[in-house]
């Protein structure tokens, strides 16, 4: 049997990766690593001979070459190591794997292959016993009533019986020679398949020899390609380092923007408050003229009462309340002009403050 299966007849039904190892001949005891790393373990499956193998190859060589039968076991000696033992080989096969999942799948696949196995060895003997079956009845076909009168019969009798045993025997022959000769061209048939099977496997030893040299020539290109691929992740990094200081100096601007927006309304706000100011401020020489005019006609007044007591106190009356009035006026415009002021001084203060905020940005 090929170690490696040849592909147009054997085909894997399941694969994993595994550490194999191999039980000590000499002490039987002690594992032996048979694989310096984790290598590719796969079931295969011959239809032609409807049998199942566990393979595996490190490298070039072929360490596990295990053919299953419904007697062989896989048990689990912890959570992620397995083992089961080959009569064939005349060893025990031990697998670690990665993780106690991984080992639970093996397990089960291998438990299904072995159901397999048993149900397809259970056929073979069925047919096996059908054929037995069958060329035993061709070999019983004279009655026991026959024998009984072969024996108590008259001689007549036993010669008819002596020549029909004779036909028997011929017909008999006849087929013996047939199915020899059928043997021979499955002799043949099974010659020719052997044959084919020593040229594929000269064939796949060197595609193996082949494929371990690829192997190798992608091994070093694949650590080129890990050390650029760690060079552009260091460059990404990089990248991405200089993409959060952009982005943090764009929330910045956003910021600085809205605050921008906020004093130019403010600005807005202020300036219309000035304009108010300014409005009420055109209204304060009219109210000096006015105030100047109640003092003229005051002392008119005063000049033309002097012949008139009582129109003079009335008068003076007048004039004590205008007095009044005005001594009002004159305080609310004291107290406008310095409201006045104190806006003005403030909204200079907050241009100054604008215009230095502006040249910061």
């Amino acid at each position: 049997i090929s170690p490696v299966p040849p592909y147009s007849r054997e085909q894997p039904i399941f694969t994993t990766r595994a550490h194999v190892f191999q039980i000590d001949p000499s002490t039987k005891k002690n594992w032996v690593p048979a694989s310096k790393q984790a290598v590719t373990v796969s079931y295969f499956y011959d239809s032609t001979r409807n049998s199942y193998r566990i393979i595996s190859v490190d490298g070039a060589k072929v360490i596990i070459n295990s053919t299953i039968t419904p007697n062989m076991t896989f048990t689990k000696t912890s959570q992620k190591f397995g083992q089961w033992a080959d009569s064939r080989a005349n060893t025990v096969f031990g697998l670690g794997f990665p993780s106690e999942q991984q080992l639970t799948k093996f397990a089960e696949k291998f438990q299904e292959v072995k159901e397999a196995a048993k149900l397809a060895r259970d056929r073979s003997q069925e047919k096996i016993e059908t054929s037995s079956n069958h060329s035993q009845e061709s070999g019983r076909e004279t009655p026991s009533s026959t024998r009984a009168s072969s024996v108590n019969g008259t001689d007549d009798e036993k010669a008819s019986h002596g020549g029909s045993a004779e036909a028997h025997l011929k017909s008999e022959n006849d087929k013996l020679k047939i199915a020899l000769a059928q043997s021979s061209s499955n002799v043949k048939k099974w010659e020719t398949e052997l044959q084919s099977l020593r040229e594929s496997n000269a064939r796949l030893s060197t595609a193996l020899q082949e494929s371990a040299a690829s192997i190798e020539h992608w091994k070093k290109q694949f650590s080129a390609c890990k050390e650029e691929n760690d060079q552009l992740r260091g460059k990404i990094e990089e990248l991405e380092e200089q993409c959060n200081e952009v982005n943090k100096e764009k929330e910045r601007n956003a910021q600085l923007s809205r605050r921008l927006q906020e004093l130019e309304t403010e600005l807005q706000d202020k300036e219309l408050e000035l304009e108010e100011l300014r409005k009420q401020g055109e209204i304060i020489p009219e109210l000096m003229s006015e105030c100047e005019s109640v003092s003229e006609q005051l002392q008119a007044a005063e000049k033309k009462n002097k012949d008139l007591e009582e129109k003079v106190r009335t008068l003076r009356t007048e004039v004590e309340e205008n007095k009044h009035r005005q001594t009002n006026l004159k305080t609310e415009l004291k107290n406008f002009l310095d409201v006045l002021d104190g806006k003005i001084d403030e909204l200079h203060d907050f241009r100054q403050g604008l215009s230095k905020l502006g040249v910061d940005n």
